[in-house]
């Protein structure tokens, strides 16, 4: 039996622009104001990225929005968040990035059954321009055969 997650946030455009050759589930860490907000579906993957800083994974330039609530405890919006992976999926990534065209990127923020946040990133290689005229000709004829036959 596969769990589902109870609140999904996604970043679309993320497979629009890169290739995933493998994703990982990464525990956050994150404070009291921001889970708020992520509750109530306030965050945006704008340019969002994944970086090593001595050995430890964080997740830089996710907005997550001060909670409406909130008193002299919130957060900062576009701070770094600390990931949790464990050490041979850290070494993995970490040496896989170090080759060219190689980025991490956030894919979805999920609430697990478990009640702890996740984060699911991708290890991907960037798409050039071609590329994703091929991707938006797919998923235009998938619409349109769809459509015809009502598949």
């Amino acid at each position: 039996m596969q769990k589902t997650a109870l609140l999904e946030l996604t970043n679309r455009k993320a497979h629009y622009d890169y290739f995933f050759e493998a994703t990982y589930i990464a525990g956050m860490v994150l404070s009291g104001t921001e889970i708020k907000s992520l509750r109530a579906g306030k965050a945006s993957f704008n340019d969002s990225y994944c970086l090593f800083h001595n050995g430890e994974l964080f997740v830089k330039s996710l907005h997550i929005s001060e909670y409406a609530y909130g008193t002299y405890t919130n957060h900062q919006p576009m701070q770094e968040r600390k990931l949790l992976l464990n050490k041979r999926e850290l070494k993995k990534l970490e040496n896989k990035i170090k080759e060219k065209g190689y980025s991490i990127i956030p894919l979805k923020i999920f609430l697990a059954e478990s009640g702890y946040f996740k984060m699911e990133i991708g290890l991907g290689k960037g798409k050039k321009s071609y590329d994703k005229r091929n991707t938006i000709k797919e998923r235009e004829s998938d619409r349109d055969i769809k459509r015809k036959y009502g598949v």
